[in-house]
C-alpha cells in the first residue's frame, strides 16, 4: 500500500512539474486567440531568413528565431488548404510540429505558404508584421543529404571528422563514419553514383592504420590500397575516375581568409571495379599540366575536368613562387566504357576567355547543366571569398556549338562552393559561408526547368539558433535518394582490418606515387 502511495506521489509531481513547464513556454494569456494586434509595415526579423525561398513539399520544418523585442512571440504558419498552425513562444524560437508542417505541404503543392509574425510589447499589445510567403512546388529533393562536419583548421581544435547523412524530411542525423573510429586520423572525398547510395567510394587516412579507400557495392564493404582524391563516378556504378595530389596548405599573414593550398601536382587515374584494378590515361596525366576536378556527363560519354599549366619544378618550395597566375581551365574528352577508351581533349572554357580559374565541377543528371565554381586563381574554391557558382546549358551547346557560361543566381559577396544536383536536376545544395562569415554552411536552392536558381535557404534546423552556436563547419554536400546501408563500425573495421584489394598504376610522368606507403600527409590535406 505504501508502495502505490508513493509511486502516485512521484506521478503527482512530475504531472504538475510538466504543467508548470508548459504554461511557462505557453502562458495562458499567449495561448489566447489573438483577435486585436497593431499592423506593421515591415517584415519582421528573423533567422533563418525563410522569406520568397521555394521549398520542396518534403523538407523538415523552417524552423526560426524571431529576432525582435517582445515579452510573447507567436508564429501563425498558413496555406490555401488544411488547418493553419500557430506556434507560440516566450524567447521567440519558433518550433513548427512536425506532423501539421507535413501534412501542410502534401496538401499545398504548388501553393504558396505565408508565415505571419506576432510580437507582445511591453505594454501587452500585440504587433502584427507584414506576413511573408513561399512557393510549396512539387518537385520533390532527394530524401538525404550526406556531408562532412568538422572544426575548420585554421581553428586549431583537435576534433572529430564526421561524414553525416541528414534526412531532409526531419532533423534526423546520423553518422556514417567518425574519425573517432580509429583513432582520430582523416576521412573525406565520398562519392555516389548518380544519387544512388548503393555504392560508395570514402578516402580515409589514419597514422596507425595508414592511407586507403571504402569501397561499399551492395551492402559489402572492402579497403583499396590507395588514396582515392576528389572522385566521379560513371553513371554505370562500374568504373570512378579521380584525382591524385600532392596540396600541401599555407597560410596567409594578413587577410581576411588567411588559409590557402596549392596543388604542386596531380593527374587524373581510373578504378575499374569489375577488374579491381586502377589505371592512367596519358591524356589524363600530362608532366606540364595539373589535372583535377573530374566530372562525368549524365551520360558517362564525356568526362569533364580542370586543367592549368604547372609552373614550377618538381622541387618547387611551399608555395611555389607563382601560385596565384595558375588558372584552370575547363576541359572534357570523350569516354567510351565498353572498350575503356579515351577521345581527344577539347576545351571547353579557358582562363583567357574567364579571366578566372575554374573550379568543382559537377553535371546535373538530366544532362542539361555543367556547374561550377570561379575563382582569381588556384583550385580550391572554399578558401576564396570571390568564389561563385556558374552553370552552362550543355543542350545549348550541343545545338550552336558554343559553350556560354552565366552566374547561377544564389551567389553572394562569401565563398560559394562545394554543390550537388538532386536525381531530378530541380534542386542544388551548395556551401556557403553567407551566414557567419568564417563557417561552411548548406544551402538549397529550386532550379526551374529554365536555369534559374531561386532565394536559397540554409537547411533547416531542429534548434532555431543552432548554427549560431555551432562551431564545426559542413561541406561536400552529396544528395542520395536513400541513406547508406552500411555504416559505422562495419566501415571501420574494414579500414583496420589487414585485407584490402592491392593496385598498382603505372606512374611513369613526374607525378606523385599512388602507392600506399608514398601517399604521406602532403598528399592529403583536410579540407573544409
Amino acid at each position: 500500500m505504501r508502495k502505490h502511495l508513493t509511486l502516485a506521489i512521484v506521478i503527482l509531481i512530475l504531472a504538475t512539474g510538466a504543467l508548470a513547464y508548459a504554461v511557462w513556454i505557453y502562458p495562458a494569456a499567449a495561448r489566447e486567440p489573438i483577435e486585436q494586434f497593431e499592423q506593421l509595415d515591415r517584415a519582421a526579423r528573423t533567422e533563418p531568413d525563410y522569406s520568397g525561398t521555394v521549398i520542396p513539399p518534403n523538407i523538415a520544418p523552417l524552423n526560426f528565431l524571431i529576432d525582435e523585442a517582445g515579452t510573447s512571440f507567436c508564429a501563425r504558419i498558413s496555406a490555401p488548404r488544411g488547418a493553419s498552425i500557430e506556434v507560440f513562444s516566450r524567447e521567440g524560437a519558433i518550433r513548427i510540429p512536425e506532423p501539421s508542417w507535413r501534412d501542410l505541404l502534401a496538401l499545398n503543392k504548388g501553393q504558396d505558404l505565408q508565415i505571419e509574425v506576432f510580437v507582445k510589447t511591453e505594454q501587452g499589445v500585440w504587433q502584427r508584421f507584414e506576413p511573408t510567403r513561399s512557393r510549396i512546388v512539387a518537385e520533390e529533393i532527394d530524401g538525404y543529404l550526406v556531408y562532412r562536419k568538422m572544426y575548420p583548421t585554421h581553428l586549431r581544435v583537435r576534433g572529430t571528422i564526421d561524414i553525416c547523412c541528414r534526412d531532409l524530411s526531419n532533423f534526423d542525423e546520423s553518422i556514417v563514419l567518425s574519425s573517432t573510429s580509429y583513432e582520430n586520423g582523416c576521412v573525406n572525398c565520398h562519392a555516389f553514383p548518380q544519387n544512388r547510395a548503393d555504392k560508395m567510394l570514402l578516402g580515409v587516412r589514419s597514422k596507425k592504420y595508414g592511407v586507403g579507400t571504402l569501397f561499399v557495392e551492395d551492402g559489402k564493404v572492402r579497403e583499396i590500397g590507395t588514396k582515392f582524391g576528389y572522385t566521379s563516378w560513371h553513371p554505370s556504378g562500374r568504373m570512378a575516375v579521380y584525382a591524385v595530389n600532392n596540396l600541401p596548405m599555407f597560410y596567409h599573414a594578413a587577410r581576411n581568409e588567411v588559409r590557402d593550398t596549392v596543388n604542386i601536382d596531380s593527374l587524373l587515374a581510373y578504378y575499374l571495379c569489375d577488374e579491381q584494378r586502377c589505371g592512367v590515361e596519358p591524356k589524363l596525366a600530362q608532366k606540364e599540366r595539373l589535372e583535377n576536378w573530374p566530372a562525368f556527363s549524365a551520360d558517362g560519354k564525356y568526362l569533364y575536368f580542370c586543367s592549368a599549366p604547372k609552373l614550377w619544378p618538381n622541387d618547387t618550395p611551399n608555395p611555389p613562387d607563382k601560385y596565384d597566375q595558375v588558372k584552370y581551365d575547363l576541359l572534357r574528352i570523350a569516354y567510351d566504357l565498353e572498350t575503356n577508351t579515351w577521345g581527344e581533349i577539347e576545351t571547353v572554357l579557358s582562363a583567357r576567355q574567364t579571366g578566372k580559374s575554374v573550379s568543382m565541377l559537377r553535371c546535373s543528371p538530366n544532362g542539361r547543366w555543367l556547374s561550377f565554381c570561379l575563382i582569381d586563381y588556384g583550385y580550391f574554391a572554399g578558401w576564396k571569398a570571390e568564389s561563385d557558382l556558374y552553370v552552362i546549358d550543355l543542350q545549348a551547346a550541343e545545338q550552336t556549338g558554343q559553350f556560354t557560361y552565366r552566374p547561377l543566381e544564389v551567389n553572394s559577396d562569401t565563398a560559394e562552393s562545394w554543390h550537388t544536383w538532386s536525381s531530378n536536376s530541380r534542386w542544388i545544395v551548395f556551401s556557403s559561408k553567407r551566414l557567419h562569415g568564417g563557417f561552411t554552411r548548406p544551402f538549397l536552392s529550386y532550379v526551374d526547368a529554365t536555369g534559374k536558381a531561386h532565394k536559397p535557404f540554409v537547411l533547416p534546423q531542429k534548434a532555431p539558433r543552432h548554427y549560431g552556436a555551432c562551431l564545426r563547419t559542413f561541406n561536400t554536400p552529396e544528395l542520395v535518394t536513400t541513406a547508406p546501408k552500411r555504416t559505422g563500425e562495419a566501415l571501420a573495421k574494414v579500414f583496420r582490418g589487414p585485407d584490402e584489394i592491392a593496385v598498382s598504376m603505372p606512374i611513369t610522368m613526374a607525378t606523385p606515387s599512388a602507392n600506399r606507403e608514398a601517399m604521406g600527409t602532403a598528399t592529403w590535406q583536410q579540407r573544409e
